[in-house]
């Protein structure tokens, strides 16, 4: 029964304080005969939205997530006990058992970007230190690889002061449509931001009406940059029709893809351009309600977004009569905690709703029924700063740049055996070949012998891909993908099955375990290569089994872990990348 009652541990007042802090005083709670009732309350969901906030702040305050800390944290939300407990031990970043060692935790990246960039010898080190270290997957910055993040307790969470500096390759190119701010704009600074033509293109919008600003996006061609390619302006129209429901619109910032980073660069250094994208798509669809949901490893951009949205709050631009707008809009802004499923739209729903991190069955789709079963648009920060481009450009002009069935241009996430690993805004249609020399060509000792394109559920192509066409369709017809805009070079020097070890390994910890598919799949793919680490040759009869496990696990997952958890892996036996069989 220990399930459904709330056990005698009580929690102590540096926690009654952090998760009274993170609720934001937004209860009465009466003791009576009864265990605790809530003023207002209408339903027992009306306020389990809060519950990550409240367990990060447990988190925070202690280190650790206590019996007595969820207790509280349970009344307050009348949460069952079960369930909240469920949702704590789903994430990476937080913990249910009292840590061994107490203080802040550094995060170390143990990914491909920073495998090949000594992660393990900088855990060493950072161990034989006394750091209290935690093995973690990507953090999202992989130019600045091994990369670190310190989880604080007791204080802010932060990025070592060490790291590699700000740095941006293309500063001052006139090309630039999405990164023409970076550097520029002080990203503290709503003046700053309007000096250099913010809020001129939530102006346009006003100008031109809501059902004009969804037509323009839907003449753009504008398709979703955070890997479906799913057409703008149809998510927009869709939830734009709906009636009679409140609706929403969501900034997925939960940027989990490994090799994946540039919409930390972007939150990070125009955090102002994603609010002001954010309103004009809550504008163009009707909804009053703007979420920006951002991985929990993103400090400064967590940071930088809350200063954007309080000043925005406090100079009319977001609230009632919104940019003067005439409609009533505003934001709230959510960290996840380490689960890359998170960043699966109907996961990222239920992780903001108070509940476990796993996907939903589609349809219905988000249009009608997403976050609190309520209409929808969800869309990442580089698919929201396009919009940007085409209201102040208009869709024909915007067009002007890249190809047909590709128009714009594309941020890319250079890393790997690059001489300048960073984020790139390329205009689609540029080669392969041209992108790395953006970057400054190859760096290292060895010679290319692979390109991971779209992050670990993405696939490899050889050196004869540096002529192929990056757009939507000229991947599309080389068996690979541009997905979240992540190119990382290998070189013959690397251990390639280290790799792939590392890759399957990734998505046996990352699935939610949901369906059986995946969850039994994702582990027998890593145990494969486990196995051909350990025996050094791939034999038929393995070779078989992943491809079987592969065609399983695309058949019948319900999301898109599942159907890609084996896209790198198959494309590098098939490469010929690893010993033993190839095609």
């Amino acid at each position: 029964m220990a399930d459904l009652y709330i056990s005698e541990d009580t929690a102590d007042a540096v926690e009654i304080a952090a998760v009274d802090e993170a609720m934001g005083g937004r209860f009465v709670v009466l003791q009576e005969s009864e265990r605790l009732i809530r003023a207002g309350m209408a339903k027992r969901h009306g306020h389990r939205h809060l519950l990550l906030p409240a367990l990060h702040a447990l988190q925070n305050a202690k280190g650790w997530i206590s019996p007595g800390g969820l207790n509280y944290v349970c009344e307050t939300l009348q949460v069952p006990p079960a369930e909240a407990y469920g949702v704590a031990t789903f994430y990476d970043m937080f913990r249910v058992d009292e840590p061994e060692h107490a203080g802040d935790v550094t995060h170390v990246c143990v990914d491909a970007a920073c495998q090949i960039a000594a992660s393990a010898e900088k855990i060493a080190e950072l161990k034989a230190s006394g750091v209290n270290v935690h093995e973690s997957p990507c953090l999202g910055q992989c130019e600045k690889a091994p990369a670190l993040f310190v989880q604080g307790v007791g204080g802010p969470d932060s990025v070592p002061a060490d790291a590699e500096p700000f740095e941006f390759h293309q500063q001052g190119d006139p090309s630039l449509r999405l990164l023409k701010r970076v550097g520029v704009v002080d990203p503290t600074s709503l003046d700053s931001y309007r000096e250099h033509g913010g809020f001129d293109a939530m102006a346009a919008a006003v100008a031109l009406g809501a059902e004009a600003v969804c037509t323009a996006v839907a003449d753009s061609g504008l398709s979703g940059r955070g890997g479906a390619a799913f057409p703008t302006g149809i998510k927009w129209r869709a939830v734009a029709a709906e009636q009679g429901r409140p609706k929403h619109v969501v900034a997925n910032c939960d940027e989990s893809e490994p090799g994946t980073f540039k919409d930390r660069f972007v939150m990070e250094n125009d955090p102002f351009a994603l609010v002001e994208a954010l309103t004009v798509a809550g504008f163009a669809t009707g909804a009053e309600n703007g979420w920006i949901y951002i991985r929990g490893e993103y400090p400064l951009a967590t940071a930088r977004l809350e200063n954007a949205i309080s000043q925005c709050r406090e100079a009319g631009l977001l609230g009632d009569n919104a940019a003067g707008s005439g409609h009533t809009f505003d934001i709230e802004l959510r960290r996840g905690a380490g689960a890359y499923i998170c960043g699966e739209e109907t996961a990222l729903f239920a992780s903001l709703e108070g509940f476990r991190g796993e996907p939903r069955s589609k349809p219905p789709f988000p249009t009608t029924h997403g976050l609190f079963q309520e209409p929808t648009a969800i869309n990442n920060p580089e698919t929201l700063l396009n919009a940007l481009d085409i209201m102040l450009i208009g869709a024909e002009q915007y067009r002007s740049r890249g190809t047909e069935r590709s128009p714009g241009t594309k941020l890319l996430c250079l890393s790997g055996r690059v001489a300048k690993p960073g984020v790139y805004e390329i205009e689609f249609g540029a080669t392969l070949g041209q992108v790395i020399e953006l970057a400054g060509g190859l760096t290292g000792n060895g010679e290319l012998v692979g390109v991971l394109m779209g992050g670990a559920a993405g696939s490899f192509v050889g050196p004869d891909a540096l002529d192929m066409a990056l757009t939507l369709e000229d991947t599309r017809d080389r068996e690979t993908t541009l997905g979240s805009g992540v190119v990382m070079a290998f070189t013959s020097e690397i251990d390639m099955v280290d790799v792939l070890v590392r890759i399957s390994e990734f998505f046996r910890n990352e699935s939610c375990g949901q369906c059986v598919p995946c969850r039994v799949g994702t582990v027998r793919q890593n145990e494969t290569m486990v196995q051909l680490q350990r025996t050094g040759a791939l034999t038929a009869e393995r070779r078989a089994l992943v491809e079987d496990i592969s065609q399983v696990m695309v058949d019948a997952s319900i999301c898109g872990l599942g159907h890609t958890a084996a896209s790198a892996i198959n494309s590098a036996i098939k490469m010929g990348l690893v010993p033993g069989v190839a095609s």
